[in-house]
C-alpha cells in the first residue's frame, strides 16, 4: 500500500488511495461538516488546489476545481482546501496519520 500526502487547510495528512478523502480525514481527527455521506447534500464540497482524485456519482452540485470529500478517493498526493475552519482533535498538530 502506498501512502499519500494531503494537505488539507495547511495541515499534512498522510492516507492512502483506498478510501473516500472524507474517511481518512476523520481518522486523522480532522472533521470537515458533511450530512449524507454519499454525494447528494454537498455539505462535504472542497476545492481541490493540486492533485487528482476519483470522484463517484453524485447529485449534489459542485463547481469546477470543486469535490466532495465523502465520494473522491485521492489518486495521489493532494492539496484541498475547505471555505471554513476545520475541527480538529489537536489544533497544535500540523501533521496527521490516518493509515
Amino acid at each position: 500500500m502506498s501512502q499519500l500526502t494531503f494537505t488539507v487547510n495547511g495541515i499534512k495528512v498522510y492516507g492512502n488511495r483506498h478510501e473516500p478523502l472524507l474517511t481518512q480525514l476523520e481518522k486523522a481527527g480532522i472533521k470537515p461538516e458533511y450530512q449524507c455521506r454519499n454525494g447528494i447534500c454537498g455539505a462535504c464540497r472542497c476545492k481541490l488546489i493540486s492533485g487528482s482524485v476519483t470522484q463517484q456519482d453524485a447529485l449534489a452540485f459542485i463547481a469546477p476545481n470543486e469535490i466532495l470529500s465523502c465520494c473522491s478517493i485521492p489518486q495521489q498526493n493532494i492539496e484541498v482546501h475547505f471555505d471554513y475552519q476545520l475541527n480538529t482533535e489537536h489544533q497544535a498538530t500540523k501533521t496527521k496519520i490516518a493509515l
